[in-house]
């Protein structure tokens, strides 16, 4: 068998970089539980009708298939794809057990996507997100927009990760405005408006002519409200004073004022109003948010979401809901590549029970028993070999402690000072700093 390669876009951490992940998702979870969101794990994949019923996403989708199956390829119940993200799924969940569940429900799910999309740094095609949605029956109160924020800000100030500022904005003001200025298609606008990073205001222009069917003057009005950005509600003066007028428009800035004055009040500088921010997805009408990591702004967004109030209906009956996605991959991989995280150790041990003889390897195991049950995480050593041979062992593995059973009674030895101690394994506990592993920024010395 040759060697194999590696398959582009499907990463996989070293044990040291999954034992990082752990740590990530362990401090999201709490974070989103403090905020009351209920876990969820939805199917991995969906009717293909479905998936491709909001946005531009059948470039995107993974088809599920046999390989012996018909070769005119599935239809009906047999049209499968991988989910490409976790909103559409559990609009799908919401729909189905509507009569089971107390709203506003709020769930969190945290599990890999597929997208189909050209692998590059920080993107790739199997990742893991963490989502939180807030879902109501026919009406949610805006107040929950202004929720979101609030509780990535706490998700990712946990973290041992660079800073990170949240950018929002209203699709409404969008809307509004270009209904005001006389543009009918707003989805074809916002969806070149959202390509202005990567295409430039001259790329934008020429995308609003040929799919939005703007004017000159219509595509300059569209571009000077994309470059409205505050930190603050001054953004609302911005707008005002581009003379345009709709009640949609003015909807979107009252709701959007909230979002801003809500995150200051929580944590200054969080949230910044930017009104370029699109998002590419049709399903979103309210708020929208993309979040950025301070110096990795060059590769987007880590985190976004949005207010979406048509993405679950059933009959007269609607589920608005809004929601935001971490994506742990991509933050983990940008992170990983620049080498800024590291780990105390690339083993969850703490401690190794040495083994003096073969025939006495039932004592050492009688003492990581002890150990466990009292929740330091032990290993018996592999060999009895001689006792240095079994020190180095633990070195190459990062374990920080050494156990010798003994006759007269046990000692353990912290091998990176020398100091060798008397010890019970009924009674003995290392200091809290090494009873798990330490994540924190390269250069720490975790």
């Amino acid at each position: 068998m040759s060697k194999p390669t590696p398959i582009s876009g499907f990463p996989e951490w070293t044990t040291a970089q999954r034992m990082i992940e752990q740590f990530v998702l362990d401090r999201i979870r709490t974070t989103f539980e403090l905020y009351g969101f209920a876990p969820l794990e939805t199917r991995s994949v969906e009717p293909l009708d479905q998936l491709l019923r909001k946005g531009d996403t059948a470039k995107e989708v993974y088809l599920l298939r046999r390989l012996q199956a018909d070769t005119d390829g599935p239809a009906g119940d047999d049209a499968l794809g991988l989910h490409f993200d976790l909103t559409v799924p559990f609009a799908r969940y919401v729909l189905e057990n509507a009569g089971k569940l107390q709203f506003p429900f709020r769930r969190y799910q945290i599990q890999k996507v597929w997208r189909g999309e050209r692998p590059q740094e920080g993107r790739y095609r199997e990742f893991l997100q963490a989502d939180i949605d807030i879902v109501d029956r026919d009406t949610l109160p805006a107040h929950y927009e202004a929720e979101m924020p609030l509780v990535i800000g706490d998700a990712l100030r946990s973290l041992p990760i660079p800073p990170v500022r949240i950018q929002v904005n209203n699709r409404k003001i969008c809307e509004g405005f270009y209904r005001g200025i006389g543009l009918t298609d707003a989805e074809a606008a916002l969806r070149a408006v959202d390509k202005l990073d990567k295409i430039g205001p001259a790329g934008v222009t020429e995308l609003l002519a040929s799919t939005a069917g703007a004017s000159e003057a219509q595509a300059k009005a569209v571009l000077s409200l994309a470059e409205i950005s505050a930190p603050d509600t001054s953004f609302a003066d911005a707008v005002r004073g581009l003379g345009v007028s709709d009640p949609l428009l003015d909807e979107g800035v009252a709701e959007l004022t909230a979002v801003v004055e809500t995150a200051a009040a929580h944590a200054p500088g969080l949230c910044v109003a930017d009104l370029r921010i699109a998002r590419g997805l049709d399903y979103y009408t309210g708020t929208v948010y993309e979040t950025q990591m301070i110096g990795y702004e060059r590769f987007g967004s880590i985190c976004s979401g949005g207010r979406y109030d048509n993405l679950a209906s059933s009959g007269n009956v609607r589920f608005p809901g809004v929601g935001i996605s971490i994506g742990v991959t991509r933050l983990l991989g940008l992170l990983f590549g620049a080498e800024a995280l590291s780990v105390s150790r690339s083993v969850p041990t703490c401690v190794l029970v040495a083994v003096t003889a073969e025939e006495d390897r039932a004592a050492s195991d009688a003492v990581a028993a002890a150990l466990r049950s009292r929740g330091v995480p032990t290993e018996v050593s592999p060999s009895a070999a001689k006792f240095g041979k079994q020190i180095r062992y633990a070195e190459r593995r990062g374990i920080p402690y050494v156990w010798f059973p003994g006759a007269d009674g046990d000692e353990v030895k912290d091998i990176r000072s020398g100091e060798q101690v008397p010890a019970a394994a009924g009674e003995w506990t290392p200091p809290r700093a090494d009873l798990k592993p330490l994540v924190g920024p390269a250069g720490t010395g975790v």
